[in-house]
């Protein structure tokens, strides 16, 4: 635990036994996550394919996440997107934020549990397993899988960067859904840059969803694919998301994906 997180039994109260979603208790420095609702947030999710929450940070924690880009020693690797055709731009993955970043190891603690209550609400709907409730159980399950590295990173956009579409897998044990928090305050800080969704229909053309948040807001997207009702009961929706052109400024984002990778 850092100095952000209180005891673990003091982070969550429990799910109702109607199945409502287990609430973050007020924290230090993160006050704003114990005002989420779960709920509205999974109805958002399920109507329009992506949740956009109210802002979760505070400008100065978006700067003081921002300010880590440059200390090379907290990231494990660095990649610059040209070079592999991912489109143009860079991202770092963090080597170890439990010690090196508190506030992104305890985002990440902290947002687990209500998103697994989510993610396990789908299971039965995609015919697919369910989550364990809390963050350490899933990475220990992870590292039993031979998936050992960290996969919270930050992405920095600037003028003509973008981000061909994709999906962030990185092994066998796979988190349904994942969470990105915008760090700068378009339209200010940059412009263009706007977070694009494609959701492949089946049988239909494929739908593009465009989110523009602003800073400090979070952004919950499925990984993979997002169950969706047909006639005939529940079908995958497969998901990539991208980002458009960043058009004047610098654009930051920090991506906080649960599962690790091999």
């Amino acid at each position: 635990m850092n100095q952000l997180t209180p005891a673990a039994d003091t982070l969550f109260s429990p799910a109702g036994a109607d199945g409502a979603a287990p609430r973050i208790l007020p924290t230090a420095g993160l006050a704003a996550l114990s005002k989420l609702n779960w709920e509205e947030l999974y109805a958002q999710l399920n109507e329009e394919g992506v949740a956009v929450t109210a802002p979760l940070l505070s400008r100065a924690q978006c700067q003081e996440i921002v300010d880590t880009f440059d200390k090379p020693g907290l990231f494990r690797s660095t990649v610059v997107m040209q070079r592999y055709q991912f489109g143009r731009g860079t991202y770092k993955y963090y080597a170890d934020p439990a010690t090196s970043v508190p506030l992104i190891q305890t985002l990440r603690e902290l947002l687990y549990p209500p998103m697994a209550w989510m993610a396990n609400r789908w299971a039965p709907q995609l015919n697919e397993r369910t989550f364990p409730t809390t963050l350490e159980e899933l990475l220990a399950e992870c590292a039993d899988n031979g998936q050992h590295r960290s996969t919270p990173l930050l992405l920095r956009y600037g003028p003509g960067d973008y981000a061909c579409l994709h999906q962030d897998i990185y092994g066998d044990i796979v988190f349904p859904l994942q969470i990105a928090i915008m760090l700068n305050q378009p339209g200010e800080d940059f412009t263009g840059g706007e977070n694009v969704f494609v959701e492949q229909r089946p049988r239909f053309q494929s739908r593009a969803i465009v989110v523009k948040p602003r800073l400090g807001q979070g952004m919950i997207f499925p990984v993979r694919h997002r169950p969706v009702r047909g006639k005939n009961g529940f079908r995958r929706h497969p998901m990539r998301h991208g980002t458009n052109a960043v058009e004047t400024g610098n654009r930051n984002t920090l991506g906080i994906i649960f599962h690790n990778a091999r």
